[in-house]
C-alpha cells in the first residue's frame, strides 16, 4: 500500500499538483530553503536512474517499453556474456573467449606488455597468430554466475554482533557457504557481498574469475584517445576507443556459450540499446544537505587537488620528457585529467538550479510519505534532521578537510610528507609497545617507499605546503611551520635540501641511526601538522561512520517505500541500463546521433600541429577500401557512469553494436541525477571497429572470428578462408 501511495505522489500529476509548497513547507529541512522557486520543477520518474540490477531485473518495464520478451533467459544471457575487468567492463564476443573493451581500459597494460623499444602504446599492437597473444601479468576478468539476496543473513550477523543496523560484519560464513555451493575443480570462484540502497539490501554476487588474460589487439594511443583531454566528456566525438583481449583456460582459448553476436549492421536513430557493465559509485540517494556539502566543500577540494597535481606532472613532463615517459607519466596524467574534468562537471551540476530543484522536490515527497505513515514516522521521523546536523558538523571541519585531503597519496603527492606520517606511526607504535612483527611491518612500509625524481618531489611538496596555507590560513600553526622559509616553493626546497626524509637512502640511514634527528627540519612541521591531522581524523571519522548508518536507514526507507521501481546507486557491480539512440541540442545547434570517419580527417586537418588531433602514420591517408561515411561514434540516452567504460551496447537480439567509452559534459550530472533529455553516453560503433580491423590493421583473423564465430590460429588461415557472411 505504501508503495502505491508514494508512486501516485511521484508519478501522478494531479496528486503531485495537490502537494502545494505550503503543505510541504513544514517538512522541508533547512537545506531545501536555499533552492529558490523549487515549486516550479518536479522530480521525474527516473531521476534516480536506470542502473538496474540483475536480481531486480526490470522485465516488465523492458518488455512493455521496447516490445519484446525480456524474460529470465534473456537477462541471463546478457549477464553471462558481460564481464568486469579492473576499473572497467568487457564482454565475450566469440565462442573462443575473445573479449571486447575500450582501449583506455587497457592502456597501462599495453605499456606493461611492451618489450623495450616496441612502444606499443604509441604504435599499436595486433597478434597475427594465437601464439602471439600476450599474457597480461596480474590481470583478471570476472563473470557473474549467481546472485543471492542475503539481506536477512547480514542483518542477523549484525544483530549477533550487537549492531543496531545492518552492517557488513562477519560475512565469512555467507561467503563460505556460497563458495562451497558454486566452486568446482576448474573454477576460480569468489563471492562479493554488495550493499544496495546504501546497505538497505545486500546481495551476494558469485563470480568466476579468469586470470589468464592475453592482449590480442590495441589501436594506437592517438586513435584510441583521439581528441585527448580537450575532447574528453564531449560530443560530437571521433575516437576509435577499442581493444581486444582473450580469456584462456588451461592454456587454451576459453570456450563459452555465453557471448554476444557481432552487430555488423549497427543501429540507427531511435533504436533501443542496452548497456551492460559496472558503473562506479553514484550518490543519487543522498539528501539535499549531503549534496550541499559536496557542492560547498568536497568537490571544490577535489577539483583543486586534481588541478594542482596534474599541473605538477605537466611541468615535470615538459622539463624532463624522456624520464617522464619512463615513469609512465602520460597515463598518470590521463587519469588525473579525466577525474579533474569530471569534478568540474559534477560541480557544475551541483550549482544547477534544475538539478537541485528536482532533488529537493523528491526529498520533500519522501518526507511527505514519512509524515503520512505512523510506522514510518516512528522509525524515520528525524532522519533528515539528523543528516542536516551531521553535514553542518562536517562543514565546520572543512579547512582541515582541504588541508589534509589525500595527504597519504604517495603516487600523486609528496613522498617526504608521506614519510613524515610513517615516521610518526613508527614512533607511536614503539611508545605503545606493539609487537615486534607489527613494528617491523610499519618500519618496512617506511623504508620501502621509493623516491620521486627530485624535480617532481619539489613540485608535489610545494603543492602540499600551499594547501596548508590555502585552507588553514597563513596564521595557522601548521601553515607557519610549513612556510618556515617564506613561500611554499622555497620552504619545499629547504626541506628537500636538509631533511633526511627527502630520500629513501636518507630515511634508511636515519632509521639505522636510531630515528629521525631532533634537529631535522621535518620535525618542526611534524610537531604542528601531525597533531592537527589526528585531531581532524578523530572528529571527522565518527561523522562518516554516523553518516553511513543514516545512509543505510535512508536506503531501507526508500526501498520500503519505492520497492524496485527505483534503481539503487551504482556500486561498481554488474548493471543493465536501457536507452535510445538520439542526438541532442547543444550550443545552439544539433549534435547528430552518430559521427563518421570523415570527422577524424576534419579534426586532423583543421587542427594542424595540435597533438591531440594528430593521426598516426597508418591513418594519415584514409586506408584503402575504408568508407569514410561509416559510423564511428554514436550516442544514446542510456544511463552510464565511470566504470561503464568498455561496456557492450547491445540490441534486443543481444547483438553488440557498440562499446561505451564516455559521456558528454551534460552527462556529468549523473553522479547525482539522471537527466536523459540532455545527458548522453558515447560509444564507438561496431561498424567502425570492423572497418578499422579490416582496412587499417589487416586483422582478418579477428574480423572472421567476430562475424563467423570461428577461431583462426593464424592470419594466414583467415586470409585463406576469405570473407564470410555474418552469423
Amino acid at each position: 500500500m505504501r508503495r502505491l501511495r508514494l508512486r501516485s505522489l511521484i508519478y501522478g500529476p494531479l496528486a503531485t499538483a495537490a502537494l502545494s509548497m505550503a503543505a510541504l513547507g513544514s517538512l522541508a529541512g533547512p537545506a531545501l530553503a536555499q533552492v529558490a522557486h523549487a515549486d516550479t520543477i518536479r522530480a521525474g520518474r527516473f531521476d534516480a536512474g536506470k542502473m538496474w540490477t540483475f536480481e531486480y531485473a526490470p522485465a516488465d518495464y523492458f518488455s512493455e517499453s521496447y516490445d519484446f520478451d525480456a524474460n529470465e533467459a534473456w537477462f541471463e544471457r546478457a549477464r553471462m556474456a558481460a564481464l568486469r575487468i579492473p576499473g572497467c567492463s568487457a564482454s565475450f564476443v566469440s565462442p573462443s573467449g575473445l573479449l571486447a573493451t575500450n582501449h583506455h581500459c587497457v592502456r597501462s597494460r599495453v605499456s606493461a606488455v611492451s618489450d623495450p623499444g616496441e612502444g606499443l602504446l604509441d604504435n599499436g599492437f595486433y597478434a597475427a597468430s594465437l601464439e602471439e597473444e600476450r599474457p597480461i601479468p596480474g590481470y583478471y576478468a570476472d563473470q557473474l554466475v549467481a546472485i543471492e539476496d542475503v539481506t536477512d543473513e547480514v542483518i542477523a550477523a549484525s544483530e549477533s554482533a550487537g549492531r543496531r543496523r545492518p552492517a557488513p560484519v562477519d560475512l565469512e560464513p555467507i561467503q563460505a557457504r556460497l563458495l562451497q555451493e558454486h566452486a568446482s575443480e576448474s573454477d576460480s570462484v569468489w563471492v562479493q557481498i554488495v550493499p544496495l540502497y546504501n546497505g538497505g539490501r545486500y546481495s551476494a554476487y558469485v563470480f568466476r574469475r579468469f586470470t589468464d588474460i592475453r592482449l590480442v589487439m590495441a589501436v594506437e594511443l592517438s586513435m584510441g584517445f583521439f581528441g585527448g583531454d580537450p575532447d574528453n566528456f564531449t560530443y560530437p566525438r571521433y575516437a576509435l576507443d577499442f581493444a581486444f583481449l582473450r580469456v584462456y583456460d588451461d592454456g587454451e582459448p576459453f570456450r563459452t556459450d555465453h557471448h554476444f553476436e557481432w552487430g555488423a549492421d549497427g543501429v540507427e536513430e531511435g533504436d533501443v540499446v542496452f548497456v551492460i557493465g559496472n558503473p562506479g559509485p553514484t550518490t543519487r540517494l543522498t539528501t539535499m544537505s549531503q549534496l550541499e556539502f559536496l557542492r560547498d566543500v568536497q568537490v571544490p577540494v577535489q577539483r583543486a587537488w586534481l588541478s594542482s597535481r596534474h599541473g605538477a606532472f605537466g611541468e615535470f613532463r615538459a622539463a624532463y620528457p624522456e624520464l617522464a615517459e619512463q615513469l609512465d607519466v602520460r597515463n598518470r596524467m590521463f587519469s588525473l585529467s579525466n577525474s579533474l574534468k569530471a569534478a568540474v562537471g559534477r560541480l557544475s551540476a551541483l550549482h544547477s538550479y534544475e538539478v537541485m530543484a528536482k532533488r529537493g522536490d523528491a526529498e520533500r515527497q519522501l518526507q511527505a510519505a514519512i509524515a503520512a505513515d505512523a510506522e514510518l514516522q516512528a522509525i524515520y521521523g528525524n532522519l533528515f534532521e539528523r543528516m542536516d546536523d551531521l553535514q553542518q558538523h562536517k562543514t565546520d571541519l572543512a579547512p582541515a578537510y582541504g588541508a589534509f585531503y589525500r595527504v597519504s597519496d604517495a603516487n600523486n603527492d609528496s613522498r617526504l610528507i608521506r614519510r613524515m606520517s610513517l615516521v610518526h606511526e613508527v614512533e607511536q607504535a614503539a611508545v605503545r609497545g606493539v609487537g615486534a612483527d607489527s613494528l617491523a611491518a610499519l618500519r618496512n612500509s617506511l623504508l620501502s617507499l621509493g623516491d620521486h625524481p627530485p624535480a617532481l618531489e619539489q613540485r608535489f611538496l610545494t603543492a602540499r605546503l600551499a594547501d596548508f596555507e590555502r585552507y588553514l590560513g597563513a596564521d595557522h600553526p601548521v601553515a607557519r611551520a610549513a612556510l618556515f622559509d617564506g613561500s611554499p616553493e622555497a620552504s619545499a626546497a629547504a626541506l628537500i635540501a636538509h631533511s633526511a626524509l627527502a630520500t629513501a637512502e636518507g630515511t634508511r640511514e636515519a632509521m639505522a641511526a636510531g630515528g629521525l634527528a631532533g634537529d631535522d627540519p621535518a620535525r618542526r612541521l611534524m610537531a604542528a601538522w601531525i597533531p592537527a591531522q589526528v585531531e581532524f581524523a578523530d572528529a571527522f571519522g565518527p561523522l562518516l561512520d554516523e553518516e553511513g548508518e543514516l545512509a543505510r536507514d535512508l536506503g531501507r526507507l526508500k526501498f520500503e517505500v519505492y520497492g524496485r521501481d527505483v534503481a539503487p546507486d551504482a556500486t561498481f557491480s554488474p548493471r543493465i541500463t536501457d536507452g535510445v539512440v538520439r542526438g541532442f541540442e547543444y550550443n545552439g545547434t544539433l549534435a547528430p546521433p552518430y559521427t563518421t570517419f570523415f570527422g577524424i580527417y576534419d579534426r586532423h586537418h583543421g587542427n594542424p600541429g595540435e597533438v591531440d588531433w594528430q593521426l598516426p602514420d597508418r591513418w594519415r591517408s584514409p586506408p584503402a577500401g575504408l568508407d569514410l561515411s561509416t559510423p564511428l561514434n554514436f550516442v544514446s540516452t542510456a544511463d552510464t557512469y565511470g566504470g561503464n567504460s568498455g561496456s557492450p551496447a547491445v540490441t534486443r537480439e543481444l547483438a553488440l553494436v557498440g562499446l561505451n567509452f564516455d559521456r558528454n559534459i551534460q552527462g556529468l550530472s549523473r553522479d547525482y541525477i539522471y537527466l536523459p533529455e540532455r545527458g548522453r553516453n558515447v560509444m564507438v560503433d561496431a561498424r567502425a571497429v570492423q572497418a578499422a580491423l579490416d582496412h587499417a590493421y589487416d586483422a582478418d583473423r579477428i574480423v572472421q572470428e567476430l562475424v563467423t564465430g570461428t577461431l583462426f590460429r593464424t592470419e594466414a588461415e583467415a586470409d585463406q578462408v576469405g570473407a564470410r557472411s555474418p552469423r
